[in-house]
């Protein structure tokens, strides 16, 4: 470009070229492939030397004024890059780092107006709101390493303060495909125990089917680790003898569990939890909120963004879309869920599980609660399904004898003593 002469070739330099060309020694071509300019810049060089040698410069010079900065729009920038540094400051938030897209996109989408991305971060250098990269981050493997969908899906949980709003942290539980990167479910959640983990089960394996294997960590919802689970559990026993409800459930199902053995192991989990977490934060500070229920809102919207709008920087490919051409490709291996016989509903399968032993009297004791029960078989062991009711706070205790459902009763959950499974 000629703007880029100056750069390149002092004006001596131009100035032999232009009086070399005036006197024949060289031809125009010549001139333009050493300077790469076309034959108008060449020729305008040429007049511009001619009328005035001795001024003859090839320096830039701007004929209009620097564009500067709207005050209003500079006033915005500084306001959002102050509260970020606020979500920075205070651990228990969920933000490392400031997003200069995240506040691009907010003032068109807010303010109505136009800054490019250099400008913000032009302006957060000056004003000491820039975090360089670390050179020394740690790197984990984020390769797909599954062909098809369901094949492995990864299941987590994050625990943070997600608005600077709450009074206090939530859970955040997600479960997510490993091929397509698709998430298959996602929700808020007050505490981090395994009924919410146990719905959720419900949720993806009755809208999905079920995948060959989850993929979590070594939590004790999901896995019995001996020395440190020892309060809910017999002293005896070693790491897996006891099987946490969660586990009970998915096995039931015939789906494979893994347990990571490091957080760097769940890294592609950890990517898109990085992405929601970043959103969520700024969304709920933008727009005051400060409920569970108006946070689960932005997330489902966050989610649906991730999965059918943005392209996943490993993959490149919108999620969704990576999901269904695996499935036109028969690149799916999830199975249509049914209930196992002898059960009867999906009530008795994501459920809890415990065994009593019936008394002399054709009842069981369950939290030093008594329940009698039909057809209670004396002196003999009976499976409990326990169903809670989150919104009525009952539960549907279905007695369990010998491949037989035997009754069926409605107890109050608080009754039953469930905290034992972290309920």
């Amino acid at each position: 470009m000629a703007e880029q002469i100056h750069k390149k070739f002092t004006d001596e330099q131009v100035k032999d070229l232009m009086q070399r060309y005036l006197n024949g020694e060289i031809k125009r071509e010549h001139v333009q492939t050493v300077l790469k300019i076309g034959k108008t810049r060449f020729f305008a060089l040429v007049k511009d030397y001619r009328n005035n040698p001795d001024k003859f410069t090839v320096a830039y010079q701007r004929t209009k004024h620097t564009r500067t900065l709207n005050p209003t729009i500079e006033k915005n920038i500084l306001k959002e890059l102050k509260t970020t540094k606020t979500f920075i400051d205070n651990k228990d938030m969920p933000i490392w780092s400031y997003n200069y897209s995240f506040i691009k996109n907010d003032l068109k989408n807010r303010y109505r107006q136009e800054v490019s991305l250099p400008t913000i971060i032009k302006r957060a250098k000056q004003h000491g709101f820039y975090i360089a990269r670390s050179k020394n981050l740690k790197i984990h493997d984020r390769e797909v390493i599954t062909n098809h969908v369901g094949e492995l899906l990864q299941h987590d949980s994050s625990f943070h303060l997600w608005s600077p709003y709450a009074k206090q942290k939530w859970w955040l539980i997600t479960s997510l495909d490993d091929f397509s990167r698709m998430i298959l479910y996602a929700m808020l959640i007050l505490r981090d125990l395994a009924w919410p983990h146990i719905l959720a089960l419900q949720t993806v394996f009755l809208k999905y089917g079920l995948p060959l294997s989850m993929y979590v960590d070594s939590d004790s919802i999901f896995r019995f680790v001996r020395g440190r689970d020892k309060l809910h559990y017999k002293h005896h026993q070693l790491t897996d003898d006891s099987i946490p409800q969660w586990k009970q459930v998915v096995h039931d199902c015939q789906v494979k569990v893994i347990h990571a053995l490091s957080p760097q192991a769940k890294g592609k989990v950890e990517r898109p939890y990085g992405w929601l977490q970043d959103h969520i934060v700024r969304i709920c500070a933008r727009d005051n909120i400060a409920t569970i229920a108006k946070a689960n809102q932005v997330l489902f919207r966050e989610v649906f963004e991730y999965n059918y709008k943005r392209v996943h920087s490993t993959t490149g490919e919108i999620p969704y879309l990576r999901y269904q051409r695996a499935l036109k490709q028969k690149k799916n291996v999830f199975r249509k869920f049914f209930v196992p016989p002898p059960y009867k509903t999906t009530k008795d399968i994501f459920c809890f599980r415990m065994d009593r032993t019936v008394d002399a009297y054709r009842s069981i004791s369950v939290n030093n609660l008594q329940i009698k029960f039909n057809n209670a078989p004396i002196r003999e062991t009976v499976n409990l399904r326990i169903y809670p009711d989150q919104n009525s706070g009952l539960s549907e205790v279905r007695f369990w004898f010998k491949d037989q459902l035997l009754d069926v009763r409605f107890i109050k959950t608080r009754l039953l003593g469930l905290s034992t499974f972290k309920v």
